[in-house]
């Protein structure tokens, strides 16, 4: 050994690493079983081996007492936020109201505090159930009232639909030829005509008034060669004036009651007979009467509808149908040939105020006082489009002659316009201060949208923007009816003055 210890550096020997092998390789060296080893450990307890029960955890519906348990444990959390009188005098009063015993046997303030606690706990969960209940009752009302019921037809109806396709068929295929060769024009050109159109449409002025009865005047309209106005009084009295003079051409009676609408037949003046069916009109009690050009007393009357009031009527395109909106939240069809009703058609909860159909012939739009619209398929029979959005009855209706483009006018003081095509709502044009009375696209192409209310104006908008164009005030009463010419050239509105105006460019006067 050296002198100095501090350079002896000790190294320890180095570690074997030696493999003993698995369990079951030891166990066979001591001569040991596995089995027997485990078997020891359980008996033992130091090994717990399942007996095959198990407990599903699942992410499933919980079970009804698991549902009660969850339930309860919600109530008393409830029960902890509720505040109830500390004055056991006002307790009392409390649940004397609630009609429970004011007192238990052995019972002290503090319990009777819980009681009540406990009491309005459940008394609000019940309140809760009850109105959860009602909230589903009027949620499936009102499924069972949207939905549209349809009944076997008989073989006249079933002829009227082949008359209908063979109608409206071509005239579709012709209209989107129209639609296609519009695509090609310019959009400098569509703007040049927007302008001369919005133009022309700001300079209507009034050009001629005239007191139409001694009664409010409740429709007007238009005959199809522009150059006759019919209105309607609630004296009952129906009245033809010559366009533009205003001068009283026929007084037609035969209305016992206030008339709600007159319309004329889509070829009166045009290759109708004069002796023929040229106008149609009815009235609160549900009377209809047909007329021509040349008698003073209705030709015939179509009857079903009394004691129903009958509020709009429509002519069908062909002028072979005529379409009633009535009082018992139906409107119908008449065939003017075969003399009999050939559609009854239900589907609203409540009366049907408007009637329209497309320039076609294929489709019909109706409005009624829930506030709902419905377009029907007249080849079919079956409504295609629900029109829900206003807040209050539709008084009105009107299609574009596009053919895909139908307004409505409401109580709620709005127009809408909605696409058939995409189902929905366009836009909405918060148009009045007051309930919207008519609506009416102009009849040729659609450019522009009049709207007629009770706060005594009528309002041009254009289409599709719905852009405000022309205020039309000059009526002192409200207006209940308003239409534009086939030949553009005028727009008449009838009031509740008793008085109809005509409306005209200036470069015409």
């Amino acid at each position: 050994m050296s002198d100095s210890d501090d350079d002896i550096t000790l190294v320890p020997k180095r570690q074997k690493l030696v493999h003993h092998g698995t369990l079951e390789e030891h166990m066979k060296r001591h001569g040991r079983n596995t089995d027997s080893l485990i078997q020891t450990g359980i008996d033992a307890g130091n090994i717990n081996v399942s007996d095959g029960n198990t407990m599903e955890i699942t992410g499933g519906e919980p079970s009804d007492s698991t549902k009660a348990m969850l339930a309860e444990f919600e109530r008393r959390k409830r029960a902890r936020h509720i505040a109830v009188p500390t004055d056991d005098a006002e307790v009392k009063v409390k649940l004397r109201s609630m009609k429970e015993p004011i007192c238990f046997f052995g019972e002290g303030p503090a319990d009777r505090r819980e009681r009540l606690r406990d009491l309005l706990s459940r008394q609000g969960e019940i309140q809760a159930r009850q109105e959860e209940q009602q909230k589903k009752q009027e949620s499936i009302k009102k499924e069972q009232e949207n939905i549209t019921w349809y009944h076997e037809g008989t073989l006249a109806l079933k002829e009227a639909r082949i008359v209908i396709a063979k109608y409206s068929l071509p005239r579709a295929h012709t209209r989107l030829k129209q639609e296609r060769d519009n695509v090609l024009i310019t959009l400098t050109q569509k703007q040049a005509k927007l302008q001369e159109l919005t133009k022309t449409m700001q300079s209507f002025t009034n050009e001629a008034s005239q007191i139409g009865d001694s009664r409010p005047i409740s429709y007007c309209e238009f005959s199809p060669n522009s150059e006759c106005l019919v209105t309607a009084s609630w004296s009952g009295l129906c009245k033809l004036w010559s366009i533009p003079s205003c001068e009283l051409v026929r007084t037609l009676k035969g209305h016992q009651c206030q008339a709600s609408c007159i319309t004329f037949h889509p070829q009166s003046g045009v290759t109708q007979s004069s002796q023929s069916i040229n106008l149609a009109s009815c009235d609160q009690t549900g009377s209809v009467k047909l007329w021509n050009l040349e008698a003073d007393e209705p030709i015939a009357d179509i009857e079903g509808h009394s004691p129903h009031r009958v509020s709009r009527l429509s002519f069908h395109p062909s002028g072979r149908f005529l379409g009633t909106a009535c009082f018992d939240k139906s409107w119908r069809l008449w065939d003017l040939e075969a003399q009999e009703e050939i559609v009854h058609q239900e589907g609203h909860s409540k009366e049907v105020y408007s009637l329209s159909f497309q320039a076609d012939g294929a489709l019909a739009c109706s409005g009624g006082l829930d506030g709902f619209g419905r377009v029907w398929d007249l080849r079919t029979g079956r409504c295609i489009m629900f029109m829900e959005g206003h807040l209050k009855s539709v008084l009105s209706v009107d299609f574009s002659p596009s053919g895909y483009h139908v307004a409505s006018g409401s109580e709620d003081n709005t127009a809408k316009v909605w696409d058939i095509r995409q189902r929905k709502c366009l836009y909405t044009i918060p148009a009045h201060t007051n309930l919207v009375s008519r609506v009416k696209f102009q009849p040729t192409q659609g450019d522009y949208l009049m709207t007629a209310s009770y706060d005594n104006t009528c309002k041009i908008w254009s289409h599709p923007t719905g852009a405000p164009v022309r205020t039309l005030a000059a009526h002192e009463g409200k207006i209940m009816s308003a239409d534009i010419s086939f030949n553009l050239k005028y727009i008449a509105t009838a009031s509740f003055d008793r008085t109809f105006k005509l409306w005209a460019p200036e470069n015409m006067l």
